[in-house]
């Protein structure tokens, strides 16, 4: 399993790009960075995108994608659940904001709309996906992505703390989890479903005594402005855990 992330972090600038990675080349999850960082070519191997929910820094760039689709023929299939897809369709897709692509051409759409539903498995294009139920504002799935050779990673989206029944359903090699804040902000981590490094390591606690081991473990969906800071805390938290935790980057890259 090959992963590259084109977005590590929760906004953009000319150094960072909201959170998206591509797995093997046909996956894609999140679609916050896909377009800038993929030629045309790229984009049109991408055999689906798997999204966690609904916030604008993980999907807004399903309508330019959309459209270059549109442009070459080709399917762009979206697996999110039910509420995130309806928020697409109603806000982004709309014929006010962008074209319908989940409707045009008649009879042959270009978006096609797939649900997945917590804890239930799906095979998508070479992969056995799993959704599981995170922390945050808005109605959110992690979601385990597997491979035929028994490569699994973890990926959380955006998430709080208590993690602790989200661990019971997974066995990752590879944990990618939010970490979107330093320590000083936990309030506002708490109330908006994100971690800081703190909070981190209480997860990674909790994992440890419900599975037995720690995964790698790679922070995501960094807050850019306080990445020094973020990264200070993470080291901390690997001397304490006796780990090595790596911070995500733009062009990343991956093998498992």
């Amino acid at each position: 399993m090959n992963i590259r992330i084109l977005g590590a972090h929760n906004s953009e600038s000319s150094s960072s790009s909201c959170v998206t990675f591509i797995i093997d080349d046909k996956l894609a999850v999140e679609a916050g960075g896909l377009t800038a960082h993929l030629s045309i070519s790229e984009q049109r191997d991408i055999e689906a995108v798997i999204l966690t929910h609904h916030h604008m820094d993980h999907v807004r760039d399903i309508p330019t994608m959309a459209y270059n689709f549109y442009n070459a023929g080709v399917h762009l299939n979206i697996y999110a659940m039910a509420v995130v897809n309806e928020v697409i369709r109603t806000h982004l897709l709309n014929a006010l904001i962008y074209p319908e692509f989940q409707k045009i051409p008649e009879g042959q759409p270009i978006v096609r709309f797939m649900p997945v539903e917590p804890y239930e498995e799906q095979w998508i294009n070479g992969f056995t996906i799993l959704p599981v139920p995170v922390r945050h504002a808005a109605a959110s799935v992690g979601y385990q992505i597997s491979d035929t050779h028994g490569i699994a990673i973890f990926y959380t989206g955006d998430t709080g703390p208590d993690l602790a029944e989200c661990w019971r359903h997974i066995s990752p090699q590879l944990l990618m989890i939010d970490v979107t804040m330093p320590d000083g902000h936990e309030d506002f981590v708490v109330k908006t479903g994100h971690l800081t490094p703190r909070l981190l390591e209480r997860e990674l606690i909790s994992f440890r005594d419900i599975k037995g081991y720690l995964p790698r473990v790679v922070a995501i969906h960094i807050d850019a402005s306080h990445e020094t800071e973020i990264r200070e805390g993470l080291a901390l938290v690997g001397e304490h855990l006796s780990i090595p935790i790596d911070v995500a980057y733009e062009g990343m890259l991956l093998e498992l």
